[in-house]
């Protein structure tokens, strides 16, 4: 078993999204890692999440020590992500080969593979790598540069991990509210107050927020961000202590927990008056690898319910080929590739932003919600749906689905919930029309599609007519109004995307293939945004799970009929 050989939609999105430059190394490193996630990497998960780590408090002289012990298994695991793969570096550093950083996109695709195996970890994997990126965007080289090189460090004796501390229990969502204060005592800042769920607790490096003398009450902009070191410089730990860890439903493998600042040294990051900020590029990134993460569990456990349904026989042949069945695993998989792709479009545009290109920088402020609103929430479904194909079995722990179910709740948790995301939607039209940004390139990618591709691309066009009717709808009415609609129309603007994103892939595959199985799918996703499976799609299920080609006139008979039916 190799994670990345039985994956049809990541093959589409390396084709079409990794330049040759890079081709090469992006295969070696993601068939090295499917291979490892399929088999020790599962193994290790598997265990570390039937062991949680343990908070010991004090040692055996009663003096007060925060340390939390993991189990072996995680700890290994921990040396696969930081060191073996850099997964926290690949986005800072040479790796792999490369004599230049990675695109953004080969870190999500590798991320994508390990989280298939391990979910939990790649939380303190994606903040080390966000901590590095907030740093080095916003504080001084000269103060921070140490840090960076830490947190970007794949050697184990250098290596650090960092972490978020944001949540307190008056002010997850409403940051205005922060209580924890940061008082300069002539020398370094000291910050006082309680963390209330701080993921990978024992962080070296944390980012966090806090209020400074003479900041605006009640406002964001009263908010600072400091990053707050495990040590002190002479070596000592710092003046912080974990008060429990958080009994989850799942990540157990991570710990979670809360923390009390008894007047921690902290180092000012930035401008105080533009903490919050700044906060939300640490916050961005972080969301933007939850659509990930939640896209990879979809595909973990579509590919397990295929699996189990091509050897289970029920009633004189396989579950596969029962028509209910069939219209049951359909669905599942569209989604699970359609993440994939959405995920993957995202990093690109992050790549393009990066290098200074303010369209791209836009379509990345609203695609990233977008994503993480939509993708998140879908894992939860895909999820629960894949265990219930298992069967009793799927819902006992010798499998991964309950597993898997678990740590999908998550996604739409962490670093805002969906309501707030959606919110951050329509925070980013009305700020500088995001979307509009974002349906101009979308209507240009259509533009450019294959001949092949026109039935869906003149489907689409009608829906992005109507989106953006809708979108302008939206911005003109009240709040109430607007708040009220906006989760629906983020969802809707998700599929949309989507959809344009796999008709896309198929355009690029019929050009360079020619292939005609990702222009199935296309036309199968598009037919399940009305409501009705794909004819051809559940006929020729067995292309669509697992990548093998089809016949030019089968995927031309998929084609949408223009029904009229909009978002």
């Amino acid at each position: 078993m190799n994670y990345a050989h039985t994956d049809p939609a990541l093959r589409a999105v390396v084709d079409r999204w990794i330049a040759e430059a890079d081709r090469n190394l992006t295969d070696g490193l993601l068939d090295r890692l499917g291979e490892d996630a399929a088999q020790r990497l599962e193994g290790l998960a598997a265990t570390a999440n039937a062991h949680p780590p343990v908070l010991r408090q004090y040692d055996r002289d009663g003096q007060r020590v925060d340390t939390i012990d993991y189990h072996p298994a995680y700890l290994e695991l921990c040396r696969a992500a930081y060191s073996e793969y850099g997964l926290s570096a690949l986005s800072h550093r040479p790796l792999h080969g490369w004599t230049d950083v990675p695109p953004h996109l080969v870190k999500y695709l590798a991320s994508y593979l390990f989280v298939q195996a391990e979910f939990g970890l790649a939380c303190p994997v994606s903040m080390t790598d966000a901590a590095a990126r907030t740093l080095r965007m916003f504080g001084d080289p000269a103060t921070f540069g140490p840090w960076i090189d830490g947190l970007t460090s794949t050697d184990p004796a250098t290596a650090l991990t960092g972490a978020m501390f944001m949540t307190e229990t008056q002010a997850g969502t409403d940051i205005a509210r922060t209580e924890t204060r940061a008082e300069f005592d002539g020398t370094a800042w000291r910050l006082t107050g309680r963390k209330w769920f701080a993921s990978n607790p024992d962080a070296d490096v944390v980012i966090t927020l806090a209020r400074f003398p003479g900041g605006a009450e009640g406002s964001t902009r009263g908010v600072g961000m400091f990053m707050l070191p495990k040590h002190l410089p002479d070596g000592t730990r710092n003046s912080h202590t974990i008060d429990r860890l958080k009994d989850k439903l799942g990540t157990r493998s991570m710990p979670s927990g809360e923390v009390t600042l008894h007047g921690a040294y902290a180092l000012q990051v930035g401008e105080l008056e533009r903490g919050f900020l700044q906060m939300t590029e640490m916050l961005n990134t972080s969301r933007l690898s939850n659509a990930m993460r939640s896209s990879a569990l979809m595909r973990r456990a579509v590919r397990d319910a295929v699996a189990h349904t091509r050897d289970r026989v029920v009633f004189g042949k396989p579950l596969f080929e029962q028509p209910l069945m069939r219209a049951t695993l359909l669905p599942l998989l569209l989604d699970a590739e359609g993440a994939l792709a959405l995920v993957a479009y995202s990093g690109v545009c992050l790549d393009r932003a990066d290098r200074g290109d303010d369209e791209a920088r836009s379509i990345v402020r609203i695609l990233t919600p977008v994503a993480k609103h939509y993708v998140c929430k879908r894992a939860r479904a895909v999820t629960g749906e894949a265990m219930e194909v298992r069967g009793g079995c799927g819902y006992i722990e010798d499998w991964a689905f309950a597993r898997l179910v678990r740590d999908s709740h998550l996604g739409s948790i962490w670093e805002g919930s969906s309501n707030v995301i959606a919110l951050d939607v329509l925070r980013s039209m009305r700020k500088s029309g995001a979307h509009r940004t974002l349906t101009a390139a979308m209507r240009a990618m259509l533009d450019a599609a294959a001949p092949g591709c026109a039935p869906a691309v003149a489907e689409l066009r009608e829906r992005w007519d109507a989106l953006e009717a809708r979108g302008e709808d939206l911005l003109a009415g009240d709040d109430v109004r607007a708040q009220t609609r906006c989760a629906a129309y983020t969802d809707d603007l998700a599929r949309t995307v989507t959809a344009t994103l796999l008709v896309d892939l198929a355009s690029h595959r019929l050009e360079h293939g020619p292939e005609h199985r990702s222009l199935l799918v296309a036309h199968a996703y598009l037919d399940g945004l009305t409501g009705v499976p794909n004819a051809v799609a559940l006929e020729h299920l067995d292309a669509v799970a697992d990548g093998t080609d089809i016949d030019p006139p089968v995927a031309h008979a998929a084609a949408p009929a223009l029904t009229g039916a909009r978002p």
